[in-house]
């Protein structure tokens, strides 16, 4: 069981920390509304009496209207001013004899789990209420209502039980009932004979609810090859908000492959999966084309082709660029050799220029030297 409430037990100087569990569950079988030809659910809509407009649930109050046509509507702030006791306690009010109390007020019944630390003051009160034969009159406040309740003595559990408000309890008024009727001896006699006959000591186990057993194996012959549940028709605007988060996921994806340095443009496969499906539910869209469903499945396998076509250039690009450093290293290499050779021509060739002059110095000596012997 799960715990639907948490506070303490209050009575004069005592406190008895507990936690509150549903003592009571229905086992009737729930019926959906359907559609008789195809199965489909039948969904309700919020609409607005006066525009016919479909009212958002954000955009619903809380209006009251007078026996006389007045409307008055009430907000979060006007509810928060009303005056609540503390949700998270239970005050004892008084102690009062069992039979005082008309089976007509009880309401729910929760069962009372004591905290760890609380087992003893828990188990005082348990063995007081016993022996002293009463119910502990309490105020509660659950659900936003503060409730009128009784704490009794079930199994050795104390059971918080709800009351009715006395004004919640009809007065019966039937004219019949104030009608004068003759009652023969004989009569009282025999259907109080009648009652003794049938008396018993109450066993609820020797019960059984018979039309919800009957139901419940009608329901299960019924589903032996029944079909699945037909698929629910989604709505225009679900499917444009799965495609936005789609979208933005996609995005998502590409900006860390790119960071990566890998291809953005190649769509992911799961992201790319869940576009289809969202293309292939039963949206209230434009119905697709047969042209326009083999583009999509192709889509992924053409980017591939494309990625593919992309890497093979990078590695031409590449191998180009490697055979130009090459060549142009080879060019300077040429350009240098080509230099060296020149310089040496050059080299070689200074000498030869020089030997005209030489010569020219060698006939002036010898010019000179005839002009001294004459």
């Amino acid at each position: 069981m799960r715990a639907i409430w948490k506070g303490a037990v209050s009575f004069g100087l005592v406190n008895v920390p507990v936690r509150l569990f549903a003592a009571t569950q229905e086992h009737d079988i729930r019926f959906h509304q359907v559609h008789r030809e195809d199965g489909g659910r039948i969904r309700m809509k919020r609409t607005c009496s006066i525009d016919g407009e479909e009212v958002p649930y954000d955009q619903i109050a809380k209006g009251y209207e007078s026996p006389d046509g007045r409307l008055v509507v009430l907000d979060d702030e006007d509810f928060a001013s009303l005056p609540l006791r503390t949700g998270r306690e239970i005050e004892v009010v008084e102690f009062v004899p069992v039979e005082q109390v008309d089976p007509i007020m009880y309401g729910r019944t929760y069962y009372l789990e004591p905290e760890a630390r609380a087992a003893k003051p828990y188990v005082l009160l348990r063995e007081a209420l016993e022996a002293t034969q009463r119910l502990a009159v309490v105020k509660v406040a659950m659900r936003q209502r503060e409730s009128l309740a009784v704490l009794r003595v079930r199994d050795r559990v104390i059971v918080l039980q709800t009351l009715l408000w006395p004004d919640e309890v009809r007065t019966p008024d039937f004219d019949i009932l104030e009608t004068d009727v003759e009652l023969r001896p004989q009569e009282l006699t025999m259907a109080q004979s009648l009652i003794e006959s049938l008396a018993s000591d109450f066993e609820p186990d020797a019960f059984e609810d018979e039309y919800s057993t009957a139901l419940t194996e009608l329901v299960d012959a019924k589903l032996e090859g029944a079909p699945p549940i037909p698929a629910a028709e989604v709505e225009a605007g679900a499917s444009t908000e799965v495609v936005d988060l789609l979208t933005a996921l996609q995005r998502s994806v590409e900006k860390a492959r790119a960071s990566r340095g890998e291809d953005a443009e190649a769509p992911a496969p799961a992201v790319a999966a869940a576009k289809t499906a969202v293309k292939k539910a039963p949206a209230k869209k434009a119905p697709v084309t047969a042209a326009e469903k083999p583009a999509a499945k192709k889509a992924p396998a053409k980017t591939a082709a494309a990625a593919a076509a992309k890497s093979t250039a990078s590695k031409s690009a590449a191998s180009k660029s490697t055979a130009s450093k090459s060549a142009a290293s080879k060019s300077t290499a040429s350009k240098s050799a080509a230099s060296k050779t020149a310089a040496a021509k050059t080299a070689k060739a200074t000498p030869a220029k020089k030997a005209p002059a030489k010569t020219a110095e060698k006939a002036t000596a010898k010019k000179t030297a005839t002009r001294r012997s004459a």
